[in-house]
């Protein structure tokens, strides 16, 4: 049953992780390689507001959100002023950047030994050690977090994300800052991601930098891009078809390095498939032309 439990609360960590980017990449035209890094921003704040200073889940995961989303303007101003592949590598090298700090600051990460011993939440002052209330919680969350994206998207400010996707120039030539517009995206989407990485530390009690490698942030990517950009379910369709693939090679007993090199495989073939034959994803209302 913990298994099971386990699962739908990386699913929907994973979800979270994937509704973000897509505020960015599916409605802005902003592809992010970046949202690993601040996913484990999240994570490490949260995982030490919690450790060293004591203080419960809620101001713990309010900490992690607000570290990602202020650190995402230093990355942003100067980042989204590029255009398509450079945007691409600069948010490239920010996720190396994070990687290596996660990494090699001992004194505060405690480099490859990671964060352990994170305190389960409290509400109210009740300890939550249940799987399954926790699970409840972070499936919650992830509504919540979609929710949110639903209603930037429907308003009038995703709107302008989605001409400034278009066309940026029209965008401009009609009066819109579109700086203004992409910085604030910029922000909305990694206080998400950063917002999963709370939950992801809560989740599993012990964090390292292995889960916030720049493969990850091609994970999230690829959920993306098979679930389908811009589109309502297409990242959470993505994120759980991602989630369970591993899962069901253990039914296969693959193991170790054997199981880590097949699952790349996997994905490699599953967004060649899509970008062939179904570039705008599963559900999805963009593609990724190039």
């Amino acid at each position: 049953m913990d298994y099971l439990l386990n699962i739908l609360v990386l699913i929907g960590i994973y979800a979270i992780l994937a509704v973000a980017l897509d505020l960015l990449a599916g409605h802005a035209g902003l592809l992010s390689m970046a949202h690993a890094a601040f996913f484990g921003l999240g994570a490490y704040t949260s995982a030490l507001v919690a450790v060293r200073l004591g203080l419960n889940f809620f101001p713990a995961v309010v900490a992690g959100v607000a570290v990602a989303a202020l650190i995402s303007f230093i990355v942003s101003l100067p980042s989204v002023k590029l255009e398509e592949d450079y945007f691409v590598i600069a948010t490239f090298s920010f996720q190396m950047i994070l990687a290596s700090v996660f990494n090699n600051w001992e004194t505060m990460t405690r480099g490859t030994r990671g964060i352990v011993n994170i305190p389960p939440p409290k509400f109210f002052g009740v300890m939550i050690t249940s799987k399954i209330v926790f699970s409840v919680l972070v499936l919650c969350v992830a509504a919540l977090a979609y929710s949110v994206v639903f209603l930037i998207t429907s308003s009038p400010f995703g709107r302008v994300l989605r001409a400034i996707r278009e066309n940026e120039i029209f965008a401009k030539s009609v009066g819109k800052n579109t700086l203004a517009f992409k910085v604030t995206a910029f922000a909305i989407s990694a206080a998400l991601a950063g917002l999963a990485g709370g939950l992801f530390a809560f989740s599993f009690t012990a964090i390292d930098p292995t889960t916030f490698t720049l493969t990850e942030s091609i994970l999230v990517v690829s959920m993306v891009i098979l679930g389908g950009a811009g589109s309502r379910l297409g990242p959470m369709v993505g994120a759980a078809i991602l989630v369970i693939i591993p899962e069901l090679l253990r039914f296969v007993r693959l193991e170790g390095p054997m199981a880590a090199n097949l699952r790349q495989v996997i994905y490699g073939s599953l967004l060649i498939i899509v970008i062939m034959f179904r570039p705008r994803g599963l559900v999805g209302r963009y593609g990724f032309g190039r």
